[in-house]
């Protein structure tokens, strides 16, 4: 399980799953970039707490993942600093609610962009660097929704499916360069996001924030337990690490049996 010596970008990786997961990296011995949004000195704040907690080289870029040029830039300068890209976690993502027939069009753009087709600019950019090495780690978090769907949440579901058909492509392409791509695909899961939506259902449902989390949140959850962002990041370490090396192409499934019905 050792990932001592090793490399890592995670994109969205300033709060919740992606921060998760970039410090369980680090605790592991990896050296990791950041990327996200948010206050400079915030961020700054984050990135220089993960380095003293952990010992580890610990970088911040701020790419825009709707942009392809911002994307490769942060993977040339996480390798000019590293030496080397081993991993990399594309978790940035948002969602955005609507019918299909009010849906902004620009809203689908950018959900498409961010949540899908930064996955491709991101392996395509380390992908040569890790056949060179014969070895690499992709790491894609998906959804329950890269399986299901859920009504007014066209954009999402669409590049939630998209993702887990990409990924499981380059895993075949990559599968005899030591190189492996998996999906991780969580059900709801607390984050500060999440709690943040719980008052403002409370009051326009005139619910109690335990109906609001069983009933609402966690309706299709059949645990009624939501996924905590250590569980995310345990398993993303584990498929980083060198016990995973014949898991690739898989979609790893975390939602608490939503997707087993």
């Amino acid at each position: 399980m050792s990932l001592a010596g090793k490399s890592a970008i995670v994109t969205g990786s300033t709060s919740g799953i992606g921060l998760a997961i970039a410090t369980a990296l680090a605790e592991a011995g990896v050296d990791v970039m950041l990327n996200g949004l948010g206050e400079a000195a915030e961020l700054e704040a984050t990135r220089a707490k993960l380095a003293a907690d952990t010992g580890r080289k610990v970088l911040f870029s701020p790419a825009d993942m709707t942009k392809p040029e911002e994307i490769t830039a942060m993977v040339r300068a996480a390798e000019a600093d590293f030496g080397k890209v081993d991993i990399v976690v594309s978790n940035a993502g948002i969602q955005f609610v609507s019918p299909v027939e009010e849906f902004p069009t620009a809203k689908w753009d950018a959900i498409l962009a961010i949540n899908l087709t930064a996955s491709f600019h991101l392996a395509k950019a380390v992908v040569p660097g890790m056949k060179a090495r014969k070895h690499g780690r992709i790491v894609n978090i998906a959804s329950a929704h890269s399986l299901v769907a859920s009504p007014f949440k066209s954009a999402y579901v669409a590049a939630k499916h998209g993702l887990l058909g990409f990924t499981k492509t380059i895993a075949l392409e990559l599968a005899t360069h030591g190189i492996t791509a998996n999906c991780i695909s969580p059900g709801y899961v607390w984050t500060p996001l999440v709690e943040k939506q719980i008052p403002d259902t409370m009051k326009a449902r005139g619910m109690t924030k335990e109906q609001v989390m069983n009933d609402v949140l966690l309706a299709a959850q059949p645990t009624k337990q939501f996924v905590r962002v250590e569980e995310v990041a345990a398993l993303a370490l584990w498929l980083c690490s060198d016990a995973a090396k014949n898991i690739t192409g898989s979609n790893n499934v975390i939602d608490g049996g939503w997707t087993a019905a």
